[in-house]
């Protein structure tokens, strides 16, 4: 027997969730003026290299909120396969 999620918790993991790509937004703009400045490349792959790492810690929070709510929800094993596989 598989037990919902409350909505608290989801309506919290959805804010962490946009909080996160609200400020990856904010970072791919400073990427985006780095190169229209032609800063230094090392400063550019530095925040390239952040950025990445951002957008597949980002990943790994969505991915396991929402492995939760298709648990919840009772989803079948493919479609949990499936999403593993988009994360790849």
């Amino acid at each position: 027997m598989t037990i919902p999620v409350p909505v608290s918790d989801h309506t919290a993991e959805k804010t962490k969730i946009l909080n996160r790509l609200r400020r990856l937004e904010g970072q791919v703009r400073g990427l985006q003026k780095m190169v229209e400045d032609e800063k230094n490349c090392v400063e550019v792959m530095t925040l390239y290299a952040s950025v990445r790492s951002a957008l597949e810690s980002t990943g790994d929070v969505i991915l396991e909120t929402y492995v939760a709510q298709c648990q919840a929800r009772g989803e079948e094993p493919a479609n949990l396969v499936r999403l593993l596989k988009l994360a790849r």
